[in-house]
């Protein structure tokens, strides 16, 4: 266990439970508690794991899917795969049937860890149909073992079989792992699809190599001395390549394995870093903006002067890196300690460093806000196809409304239609078994297509402004950015999803998906009675609200681009009825499908 490689992934936990034995790998929530891993331990669950694997089949290059929740295991399955020059295919845990279907039998997968019972279904609903697939293994103790399914295994009894396994078997694994190369394929990284069947993105490890001494070189901010909370889905690239940056240089990640825990574990651990998307703080700022609203006139004061103190140190001299005065200081210290900590603490982020969120756009009125409390939000944008990161805030000097500077060693530039172009070490090889897909994600001359549109401001920072598939022209011929409109209205307390319309039509509308539980408190404040959500969201008092709200929220907008019309609904938009892919942006096409009575009747 303590060969060297080349590759970062591949010799990661080896070597850090050679040189750190003792220092914490990861915690897991146990018994109601958290419990610390050690590297030496997991690097003893690794090995114990590569060796099943080998002893089960699993030969250079095989495909091996993770179906799960984010759990140890999750880790543990990716490490052993590298180990042994396999190949890890993560699915989001909320995938169904046709979808893991799908990506089996694009991967080949020959085995598949299941995280729960009713992913342990999906795959024996549709395992007949997956020739390659040979194995299933739990990665729970809550994973019920079947006694009509003899390819199942559970996790404890795959790691017993890695455990007692033969010397052979152990020389084969060291023998793979010395000879892994950066060519090699690491991981096949499914894109969610907001149109079209998903596609697998290969990345090898040169890819990873690169991503990861980039971001060590870079967030010299991050240290041993942080600890990182993993609760976006491990499937997703973002949280993936940010807790390997975490493991590789030293930071705890504590791993959250229920998402509807989050305000819980989050208030538990008060992590330093986190990575998240927009949603996370968008529901944070409307549950913030509901307590300011509920207080006395005198506490609503405090908390305006202290907002507005937080605004000028850290927005006007902390942001671009100039000397803070001393009389704002000595105020914002006071202030701090009245309003901001409290705000912070309740939050579960008082301890904080650093908070990267990307995957979608955030307002800049809450960017701004979170900076003003003293919460350090670095926003960034990267792609699946890209290993994450492409571009982001850089210590000082940033422009809230951009997505940072590209970072070290990545190139970017705009292409035809305003599209961003990048090139470097960290961009995929193409899509696995798609040529005619891979050929069109690439200008002739090697520069991969993003599919978003923005431009560099005058600092050399990015602005998005579209996905261009998602930019639509009314019938009057002009061009509206949907996305632009549903990230100013995802700002009110009111509003919970919104999908803007308008393709070919005569003026701008929108399907509105209420804060629901905000809406039932405004309605017992104001006497409004209704039996259930159909008839409130159809209340005239309820509408008229949500109408001038849209209206304050598009002044900026010009006349073309506001919306006109609204439907509202009584539920959410789901993964599971299709609307919205596995990382929460809303597929339009499915939307315009499925509501296409409530849209045609904003035109009648």
């Amino acid at each position: 266990m303590t060969q060297q490689n080349h590759n970062i992934l591949t010799s990661l936990p080896f070597s850090t439970s050679t040189s750190r034995p003792n220092d914490t790998a990861y915690f897991e929530y146990r018994n109601g508690c958290w419990e610390s891993v050690k590297w030496s331990e997991m690097g003893i669950l690794v090995d114990n794991a590569a060796k099943a694997l080998e002893t089960l089949g699993i030969g250079v290059q095989d495909r091996v899917a993770i179906f799960s929740s984010n759990r140890p295991g999750c880790i543990i399955a990716d490490f052993a795969s590298y180990a042994l020059r396999a190949i890890p295919v993560s699915l989001y845990a909320t995938s169904s049937a046709d979808q893991v279907r799908y990506i089996l039998n694009d991967s080949g997968a020959k085995l598949i860890f299941v995280g729960s019972n009713s992913q342990l279904a999906a795959v024996r609903e549709i395992s007949g149909e997956c020739p390659n697939l040979q194995h299933i293994v739990g990665l729970a103790d809550t994973v019920d073992t079947p006694a009509d399914e003899p390819r199942f295994m559970s996790y404890a009894d795959f790691l017993s079989l890695g455990a007692s396994a033969s010397e052979a078997c152990q020389k084969e694994v060291e023998r793979r792992r010395n000879e892994a190369t950066a060519d090699d394929i690491a991981t096949l990284i499914y894109t969610s699809g907001t149109t079209g069947e998903p596609k697998g993105a290969i990345l090898p490890h040169s890819c990873f190599n690169a991503c990861l001494d980039i971001h060590r070189r870079w967030l010299t901010n991050v240290t041993p001395a942080d600890t990182s909370l993993c609760f976006l889905p491990l499937s997703h690239i973002f949280e993936k390549a940010w807790t390997y940056f975490c493991l590789y240089i030293g930071v705890p990640v504590y791993i959250n394995t229920d998402p509807r825990e989050i305000q819980r574990a989050i208030k538990e651990v008060r992590p330093t870093c986190m990575c998240s998307v927009p949603r996370f703080w968008e529901k944070a700022y409307s549950a913030i903006q509901e307590r300011i609203s509920a207080m006395n006139p005198a506490k609503r004061l405090l908390v305006k002067r202290a907002l507005s103190i937080g605004r000028r140190r850290n927005l006007h001299y902390k942001r671009l890196g100039l000397k803070v005065p001393a009389w704002l200081e000595t105020r914002y210290r006071f202030y701090d300690k009245m309003v901001m900590s409290t705000m912070r603490r309740a939050m579960g982020v008082d301890r904080g460093n650093i908070f990267p969120t990307a995957g979608a756009p955030l307002s800049p009125n809450i960017i701004e806000f979170f900076l003003s409390c003293g919460v350090n939000i670095v926003i960034g944008y990267g792609l699946s196809e890209t290993t994450a990161t492409v571009s982001a805030y850089p210590f000082t000097g940033y422009e809230v409304g951009s997505v940072g500077k590209p970072i070290e060693g990545i190139q970017v530039k705009i292409g035809d239609e305003g599209e961003i172009l990048v090139k470097g070490p960290t961009v995929m090889r193409g899509y696995y078994n798609k040529p005619a897909e891979t050929e069109a994600a690439f200008t002739a001359d090697g520069w991969f297509r993003t599919g978003d549109a923005g431009f560099f401001d005058p600092k050399g920072e990015i602005v998005l402004t579209e996905r261009i598939k998602d930019l639509f022209k009314t019938s009057n011929g002009k061009y509206i950015a949907p996305q632009a409109l549903e990230t100013r209205l995802g700002e009110d307390k009111y509003i919970e999803q919104v999908a803007v319309i308008g393709n070919n039509r005569k003026y701008v509308t929108a399907i509105i998906i209420p804060a629901f539980e905000a809406l039932k408190e405004y309605a017992r404040k104001k006497h409004i009675q209704y039996k259930n959500l159909d008839e409130l969201v159809r209340n005239s008092d309820i509408r008229q609200l949500i109408e001038e709200r849209i209206e304050r929220l598009q002044k900026s907008f010009a006349p073309f681009e506001k919306i006109k019309k609204f439907a509202l609904l009584p539920r959410e938009f789901t993964m599971e009825n299709g609307e919205l892919t596995n990382t929460l942006k809303i597929r339009r096409p499915v939307i315009n499908r499925h509501y296409a009575r409530e849209i045609e009747a904003m035109y009648a």
